[in-house]
């Protein structure tokens, strides 16, 4: 692993200045370049699994920004995909699943789980080849609970009603479908790992939906767990935990989950961000809405998280992906507000 690679250095707890940078969802729809690859791949899923276009979309924004990571072009979906769930991305309504049944937990196949995945690993070797040698390769998954509410509802849903009513009425099916992901997940980002990522994020993009006791039960411990099976195979990867909406849970998610970086939503306020810095990085955490505004808006978003988080290990990042409709004349000043050539 190369020692120039800043955000990595970050998540070891160096303070840099400034700090690394990067986008998430930074390969997508806002991009020219992008939809011109989208619409040559056919379908959302068949650019996921194409080596070629995949690489060339992960790279298409550190061409053009020359941010300090990249993350893997994919997504959190192709991990029930692989074990034999029906998947389909429809535009306007998201991916749409085949809700699964209490029964058929115990009957999910993973024996062809990573064959099915194998041209995402293509994807993250080529990437590591083809990435400057500073620019830190980033391999992601989504954590357990997330993926299980869309494996449940068959597609999103505002709080995620189906998934938690599920876990009430069927608590033996739900806790076996968390186990089963937490421990293939961990394969998948171990695979990655393996194939050149240099170092993982766990997306929980819907742990602000629980309450408390769910919250240990569906979003902690499952991710605790694949933390110390990445961490026995892969002592020197450092892992980065996004467990959007925890609010005041953010508190504790780093010791008890074992998570190196901690993944901030633009909801959560500075002085607790400094505060979770005296653990460890902390990344984030600008509204992607100040991104899409521009203008003060963008630059009085930048300069209050870096006025208040500079002191400590900070990875500059949205609270959020990014959304289709920002200017990239707004992400471009928003490099140069980070970089201080604004």
């Amino acid at each position: 692993m190369g020692n120039d690679r800043r955000l990595i250095r970050v998540l070891k707890g160096e303070s840099l200045n400034p700090p690394p940078l990067w986008m998430m969802r930074q390969a997508g729809r806002y991009l020219p370049e992008y939809r011109q690859v989208r619409k040559k791949a056919g379908s959302f899923l068949d650019l996921c699994y194409d080596p070629d276009l995949a690489v060339e979309v992960t790279m298409q924004p550190i061409r053009r920004f020359g941010f300090d990571a990249s993350i893997l072009f994919s997504d959190i979906l192709v991990v029930p995909h692989a074990l034999g769930r029906d998947l389909r991305f429809e535009e306007g309504k998201g991916p749409l699943m085949t809700p699964i049944r209490a029964e058929e937990i115990a009957e999910l196949d993973y024996s062809e789980f990573h064959q099915r995945l194998a041209p995402v690993y293509e994807t993250v070797s080529r990437l590591r080849r083809t990435l400057p040698s500073e620019t830190t390769l980033i391999g992601f998954c989504g954590a357990p609970w997330t993926v299980a509410t869309y494996m449940i509802a068959g597609h999103g849903t505002p709080d995620q009603a189906p998934a938690r009513l599920f876990a009430y009425k069927e608590p033996e099916a739900m806790d076996r479908l968390i186990g089963l992901l937490a421990d293939i997940s961990a394969d998948y980002l171990s695979r990655q790992i393996e194939a050149g990522a240099d170092t993982v994020q766990i997306f929980d993009s819907w742990a602000g939906v629980l309450g408390e006791e769910e919250f240990e039960r569906f979003c902690v411990k499952p991710v605790a767990r694949m933390v110390a099976t990445i961490r026995e195979r892969h002592p020197d990867i450092a892992v980065i935990g996004f467990p959007k909406g925890a609010g005041s849970r953010f508190d504790g998610y780093r010791a008890a989950t074992g998570v190196d970086g901690l993944g901030l939503d633009w909801t959560v306020p500075l002085s607790q961000a400094r505060r979770l810095q005296g653990d460890g990085a902390v990344q984030g955490n600008l509204d992607p809405l100040r991104l899409v505004a521009g203008g003060e808006s963008l630059r009085t978003g930048v300069d209050r998280i870096l006025g208040e988080l500079s002191e400590g290990p900070l990875i500059f990042n949205l609270g959020h992906g990014i959304t289709p409709h920002t200017p990239i004349a707004h992400v471009e000043e928003m490099v140069a507000l980070v970089r201080g050539r604004a």
